[in-house]
C-alpha cells in the first residue's frame, strides 16, 4: 500500500474548511493532519505537524495566505503549498508563486480535480487551474513584449513568474557560480539536505531536469 499524503488545510470559511476536510478524509491516499482558520495559526500548525502539503486560502485573518506561504516556505521549503482560492486576479496569482506556492487551484474545482492537484503537487509537479494558466500565459506574453521593446530583461517579473523564494534565488546564484551542494551548504550555513530540497524546488519551478539547464535558464531569463 502506498504512503498516504499528509495534508493540513488553512481556510477561514467554516463550511468550506469542513467540507474539504471531509472530502479528503474519505480518500484513502490522503490523510488530513489538521485544519486552521487563520494565517498565523496555519503557519504554526504546518511547522509543528510537518505535512507533505498545505492547502492554502489567500483571504485569511491575521496574515493572508500569500504571506503564510512565504513563512512556511522560508522555514520548511520541502512542504508543498497548493493555493485553493476563489481569487483569480493576476497579482494574487503571481504573488502566490513568488511566495513559493507549488500549485494554484480555484474553489470551483471538483473534489476529484482537487485530489488530482494534491497528488500532482506532492510529487513535485506544478499544478495550474486552466483559468489560472491563461493568466500566467498572458503575463508571459506581456513580459516578453516588454522585454522586446526595452531590448533587455525585466528581472523582477522574471523572478515572480517562476515563483522562486529569496533563499532559492540565493541557491540559484551559487549554482550559476558552479558551486556543489556541500559548498552551497557551507556558504549559506544550511544542511546539505536543505540544500538538496532547494535545488529540487528550483528545478521544478524552472521546468528543467538538470542543474546545468537551471543555470542556462537563469542566465537566459536574467534571474541572476
Amino acid at each position: 500500500m502506498s504512503k498516504s499524503i499528509k495534508v493540513t488545510i488553512i481556510e477561514d470559511h467554516d463550511m468550506t474548511r469542513m467540507g474539504l476536510s471531509f472530502a479528503l478524509s474519505n480518500n484513502e491516499s490522503i490523510e488530513v493532519l489538521g485544519t486552521a482558520s487563520d494565517g498565523m495559526e496555519g503557519v504554526e500548525q504546518a511547522l509543528n505537524l510537518k505535512p507533505d502539503l498545505v492547502i492554502m486560502d489567500i483571504g485569511l485573518p491575521t496574515i493572508d495566505g500569500i504571506e503564510a506561504t512565504r513563512k512556511i516556505k522560508n522555514s520548511m521549503p520541502e512542504i508543498k503549498v497548493l493555493m485553493n482560492t476563489s481569487r483569480d486576479n493576476e497579482d494574487d496569482i503571481l504573488d502566490s508563486f513568488a511566495a513559493g506556492a507549488d500549485g494554484y487551484i480555484t474553489k470551483g474545482a471538483t473534489s476529484e480535480q482537487t485530489i488530482s492537484a494534491i497528488k500532482a503537487v506532492s510529487e513535485g509537479v506544478g499544478w495550474l487551474d486552466p483559468a489560472i494558466a491563461r493568466v500566467v500565459l498572458s503575463n508571459i506574453r506581456k513580459n516578453n513584449e516588454a522585454q522586446a521593446k526595452a531590448g533587455g530583461i525585466n528581472y523582477q517579473k522574471g523572478k515572480n513568474l517562476y515563483g522562486l523564494t529569496e533563499r532559492e534565488m540565493e541557491v540559484l546564484a551559487l549554482l550559476v557560480e558552479g558551486l556543489k551542494n556541500p559548498q552551497i551548504s557551507k556558504k549559506l550555513v544550511i544542511t546539505i539536505a536543505t540544500t538538496k530540497t532547494h535545488v529540487h524546488n528550483i528545478l521544478q519551478k524552472l521546468y528543467v531536469k538538470t542543474r546545468s539547464k537551471a543555470v542556462a535558464t537563469a542566465m537566459k531569463d536574467g534571474l541572476v
